[in-house]
C-alpha cells in the first residue's frame, strides 16, 4: 500500500496528490487516486492509527478545504475528515475543536430527500469545477478515531461535503460525476484534449 512520501516527519507539510499539474498528467498520483482503498482493521493498529492522525494534521494545516480523503495525501485507505460546521471560516481548525468528523472505514446505508445539483470543486482536480447531483440527506455507519462503532445522519450541504469525501474511497471524483465541467478559458487545449465536449468552459 503507497505511503506519503513525507510521512516520516509530521513537521513536513502533506502534498496533495492531482490528476494533473501545471498541464500535465500525474500517471503515478492518478493510479491511486483512481483506486479502490483498502479499509482498515478494526481495532485499530499502530500503523492505522498514524494514518488517520497524518490525515487529520493535513486538513488542519489546510484553510482551502471542508474535508480531505486519505487517497488526497497518498495513503489509500478508507478514512476522511471534514468539517461539520462553519463551512466558509477560513481559519485553521484546532485538533480539540469539535468542528470535524473523522469516519473510518465509512459506508452510507440509507439514503433520503430529494436530489440536488451543484457546483462543486475538488482539490485532487486542480481549476475544474462539476455540477453535480447528490442526495440532501444521508445515513453513514462508521468507526471513530478509537475505533469503536458510530451512525451518524448527515443533512444539506454537509451531507454533500460527505458523499464527495467517500466517492474518493472508491476511485471516483467529480470529473466523474459531473454532468458538466468548467475550466479556464486559457486552459482550454489542455482540459479538451482529456474531456473533449463534456466540457464548458468557464470565461
Amino acid at each position: 500500500m503507497p505511503a506519503v512520501k513525507v510521512m516520516d516527519s509530521m513537521d513536513k507539510e502533506i502534498k496533495t496528490w492531482t490528476l494533473w499539474r501545471d498541464e500535465r498528467i500525474n500517471e503515478e498520483e492518478s493510479k491511486l487516486l483512481r483506486k479502490a482503498a483498502a479499509e482498515l482493521p478494526i481495532p485499530l493498529d499502530e500503523r492505522a492509527k498514524r494514518d488517520v492522525e497524518v490525515l487529520v494534521d493535513a486538513f488542519l494545516r489546510r484553510n482551502d478545504a471542508v474535508g480531505l480523503a486519505a487517497p488526497q495525501i497518498g495513503i489509500s485507505r478508507r478514512v476522511i475528515v471534514f468539517k461539520n460546521r462553519n463551512f466558509n471560516d477560513r481559519t485553521p481548525l484546532k485538533k480539540d475543536s469539535g468542528e470535524y468528523d473523522v469516519l473510518i472505514n465509512p459506508r452510507i446505508t440509507q439514503c433520503r430527500g430529494e436530489e440536488e445539483q451543484e457546483n462543486e470543486a475538488c482539490l485532487s482536480c486542480p481549476e475544474i469545477s462539476a455540477d453535480v447531483t447528490r442526495w440532501t440527506e444521508i445515513k453513514v455507519r462508521a468507526f471513530d478515531r478509537e475505533g469503536r462503532k458510530i451512525s451518524k445522519r448527515y443533512k444539506g450541504f454537509l451531507a454533500r461535503v460527505v458523499q464527495h469525501e467517500l466517492d474518493h474511497l472508491d476511485g471516483k471524483l467529480i470529473i466523474d460525476r459531473g454532468e458538466s465541467l468548467y475550466y479556464p478559458s486559457e486552459k482550454k487545449a489542455f482540459f479538451d484534449g482529456i474531456f473533449g465536449e463534456k466540457v464548458l468552459y468557464d470565461e
